[in-house]
């Protein structure tokens, strides 16, 4: 499960129908509904917002919001795509950790999207607020 820091539209269909489709995951988890993924460390930040549902739902709202600027068809039924939630403090190693692993595997999955993206300045998901810090130890390195 990948929960990206980085904003949506950096990623490739792939990237995009997979974090969609984690993120309900991580949905039903923080709704008890599943009993897989329960200790996922990618849920850590959003078991720790004041509000977690709303953080996930806002989250998928910026990844169906791309997803339908490229004119994907997700289902946006699945999720309150109105949300609010206050943001979510990330670290800039965290987005910069992310930014290289995403950067990796656009090379192999999506060239020109990579060279397109390579030169660009990461961007945080809608729902990151960045400071300054180091890859969160949460992460899977």
């Amino acid at each position: 499960m990948r929960l990206w820091t980085v904003h949506p539209r950096f990623l490739d269909v792939k990237g995009l129908t997979a974090v969609w489709r984690e993120g309900l995951l991580a949905r039903k988890v923080l709704r008890g509904l599943t009993k897989g993924y329960t200790n996922h460390p990618q849920l850590i930040r959003f078991r720790n917002h004041p509000e977690p549902l709303q953080a996930i739902d806002a989250f998928l709202a910026a990844v169906l919001n791309e997803a339908r600027n490229r004119g994907y068809n997700y289902d946006a039924t699945k999720i309150d795509e109105h949300a609010q939630a206050e943001p979510i403090e990330e670290t800039s190693g965290q987005l910069e950790y992310e930014w290289q692993h995403l950067l990796n595997k656009l090379q192999t999955r999506d060239p020109e999207r990579y060279e397109k993206t390579r030169t660009a300045q990461p961007l945080p998901h809608p729902l990151f607020t960045m400071i300054q810090g180091n890859v969160r130890d949460w992460e899977k390195r």
